[in-house]
């Protein structure tokens, strides 16, 4: 390719171009590790190419590899998809900007909203939506709490808050020897955010809780004091579905379904539906289904895309729009006591959860967050449907 710049082979000799954010060139280069996001309602996506292709802008970040010339057997792009203002890149490097000149302020509201983080399938991301989702949307101005109920305390880890044996706990609050307030830590890295975190004595909570009046309201009881000042609660639940996430049910009104984009995590959903149908029947009749959201998606796999059609198929009003990519930096971000939100504001995973914070946001303004409701035993029957296509999917594709 003619005119393309030299470039050192050291790499350490380049050229700086004016008007170029080093922190939002540098995350792009980071970002190649991960799956590449695609905001909302992007259409036209472009696979990425086998192979490495110039920067033709000459700019080549401290530590990146010398750029190369692009084979002639490279594939070539329809010039109506290179529209400077409308491609995946360029929706996701305004993303970007947007993400470190300042949050937009999302509508608040008009009542407090309690979400409930459940699946009982394990690593689908149910504590990563819950700190994510908690930190944009308090970075966009609401006032947020999260409520670690997983006695792993993987939440209050990433939030950065102390979850120690000698720490007041959410397992204090459920036996009443704490009130909520005695308990709940503010984020040290984000405003307007809060955490009830757990330890490992949350781990025998379920036996304590047995013998005792009321057992399955002690949340709802100690929350009660968070409705009007609190702009949304997230209650993270363990991967069980136990007497602690039925205390999270009853004390939620909105249930938030993580899927993780693999055939595993369809495995459970129609039991996960029943018990939110039993608890809505007895225990809170309030409780329904408000989001799904779709996680660790991979557009390179064909068992990525068929779980995400058919779940949006089937639930078209609780899938939200945005899908959470695999993300190094979603993955490392606890490991340094944070959020991606405050680690890498503009990685892939961060924009993911900003967008899915924006539906969130925009839904309850709206007032669509009514969910499941009428039917609900049909969505239990296609949760079935699906776990049953997806298997024979499986299978014709191994065979």
């Amino acid at each position: 390719m003619g005119g393309v710049p030299s470039v050192a082979s050291n790499g350490n000799d380049h050229r700086e171009h004016q008007g170029v954010d080093p922190l939002l060139a540098q995350s792009v280069v980071d970002s190649l590790n991960d799956e590449p996001y695609y905001p909302a309602g992007t259409t036209d996506v472009i696979p990425p190419p086998s192979m490495d292709i110039d920067y033709e802008s000459g700019h080549v970040p401290a530590g990146a590899t010398p750029a190369r010339h692009v084979l002639a057997t490279a594939p070539t792009i329809p010039t109506q998809m290179m529209s400077d203002a409308d491609t995946p890149i360029a929706r996701q490097a305004a993303a970007a900007i947007e993400a470190l000149s300042g949050v937009t302020p999302l509508p608040r509201p008009p009542k407090t909203r309690v979400l409930v983080v459940a699946n009982q399938k394990g690593g689908v991301g149910k504590t990563t939506t819950s700190v994510n989702l908690a930190a944009a949307l308090a970075q966009a101005g609401a006032q947020v709490l999260v409520v670690d109920l997983d006695p792993q305390g993987n939440a209050s880890t990433a939030l950065g808050v102390e979850h120690h044996s000698e720490v007041p706990s959410i397992y204090d609050v459920l036996l009443e020897r704490y009130t909520m307030d005695e308990v709940v830590q503010a984020v040290p890295d984000v405003a307007n955010l809060f955490c009830a975190p757990a330890t490992i004595d949350l781990a025998g909570a379920e036996i304590e809780l047995v013998s005792m009046v009321a057992r399955e309201s002690r949340l709802n009881k100690a929350l009660a004091a968070y409705h009007g000042t609190m702009d949304y609660i997230f209650i993270d639940c363990p991967p069980s579905l136990g007497l602690l996430t039925v205390n999270a049910m009853v004390a939620g009104m909105e249930v938030l379904i993580p899927i993780q984009c693999e055939y595993y995590a369809l495995e459970g959903l129609s039991q996960l539906l029943r018990n939110i149908e039993l608890v809505r029947g007895h225990l809170n009749p309030h409780l329904h289904v408000s989001t799904i959201l779709l996680t660790m998606y991979d557009s390179r796999t064909r068992l990525s895309t068929q779980v995400a059609e058919e779940v949006r198929t089937h639930f078209p009003n609780e899938v939200l729009a945005s899908a959470v990519p695999r993300s190094v930096r979603v993955s490392e971000a606890p490991s340094y006591g944070q959020t991606v939100m405050t680690h890498d504001p503009v990685s892939t995973g961060a924009m993911a959860y900003r967008d899915a914070a924006r539906e969130i946001a925009e839904r309850g303004a709206a007032g669509m967050t009514g969910g499941v409701a009428p039917g609900f035993g049909a969505d239990i029957d296609f949760a079935e449907h699906v776990q049953t296509a997806n298997r024979e999917t499986v299978n014709g594709a191994t065979r």
